[in-house]
């Protein structure tokens, strides 16, 4: 059995390599989303425990007597479930009706709050992660999602006020100082690298994800990164969720270097690992939407 995971590896290690290589020789009169044939790792497919639970809910939601608190937290944890396994608009059907019986429902606000971002209906994402930060002003996942809504909302002064909230919370995380760095580029370019060179000394050479940040620095190559990224994994399930957060940072890496077809080849290969829960998932199809429609002004000036 572990022969044939590192056997898989070497194969994906390989084709990543191709992969980038077929992107970086593009020629200007060849289509962007030309990459050849390509190995990836195999999508997480929906768990039978993830089935089974959402079977559950329904029997008890349906058929027993229990009060609006008890009916609004199984309307929640079944939207989650529907969340984790991309099922988008049953969840947030659930987590609405989640809210209409139990309107302090923190976590519900949320998830709306993400779902409105992927749909591009900032005013509304703003509004959902408000009214949660409203209930429950230490709630910190809200503070790095309503971050992100005003990120893609073009808002990257408030953005970064949120993203440092987020980022005190725990000054080690690579991912919470890795979006105080997307906005902060937006901003100040030379002094976001500066910025990110100095708070990531907090970040642990241990950690897998301190690589990202090393890539952004200038501190390791696109190729080497790629070339370490089956460093330690084990599991299909390892490589999956690895891959869906390095193929998103790449994406972005490339689409910050001005190279738009690398960029969106790397984030349809996030969206490729079906890691649905993941911030990266969820914001890897946001960032292909918002190129498209960029694409389509430019081409339409």
């Amino acid at each position: 059995m572990q022969s044939k995971v590192q056997s898989k590896l070497k194969i994906l290690s390989l084709s990543i390599f191709l992969f980038v290589q077929g992107c970086t020789s593009l020629s200007s009169n060849q289509p962007e989303s030309a990459i050849g044939q390509l190995i990836i790792a195999e999508p997480v497919s929906v768990s039978y425990k993830s089935e089974v639970a959402i079977l559950r809910l329904s029997e008890i939601i349906q058929r027993a007597e229990i009060t609006d608190a008890q009916r609004a937290q199984l309307f929640y944890d079944r939207g989650v479930i529907y969340d984790s396994v991309g099922l988008r608009s049953l969840a947030r059907l659930d987590f609405n009706r989640a809210l209409k019986l139990k309107p302090d429902l923190v976590d519900a606000y949320n998830f709306i709050g993400i779902q409105f971002t992927q749909i591009q209906e900032f005013n509304q994402a703003y509004e959902s992660f408000d009214s949660a930060l409203d209930l429950q002003p230490e709630h910190e996942y809200a503070y790095l999602n309503r971050g992100i809504a005003l990120y893609y909302g073009g808002r990257p002064n408030l953005a970064r006020e949120d993203f440092q909230v987020f980022h005190h919370g725990q000054l080690n995380d690579p991912y919470r100082l890795l979006w105080l760095y997307l906005a902060e580029n937006q901003i100040d370019s030379v002094q976001a690298k500066i910025d990110l060179e100095k708070r990531a000394e907090s970040v642990s050479d241990a950690t897998w994800a301190k690589s990202i940040i090393n890539l952004y620095l200038g501190k390791q190559s696109q190729a080497t990164f790629i070339q370490a990224l089956t460093h330690n994994v084990k599991t299909n399930k390892e490589l999956s969720d690895r891959l869906c957060e390095a193929y998103f940072y790449l994406g972005k890496y490339n689409q910050l270097h001005g190279k738009k077809g690398a960029a969106a080849n790397f984030f349809k290969l996030a969206l490729s690992t079906n890691v649905f829960e993941f911030v990266e998932h969820r914001y890897a199809k946001l960032e292909l939407d918002l190129m498209r429609k960029k694409k389509l002004e430019v081409s339409a000036e």
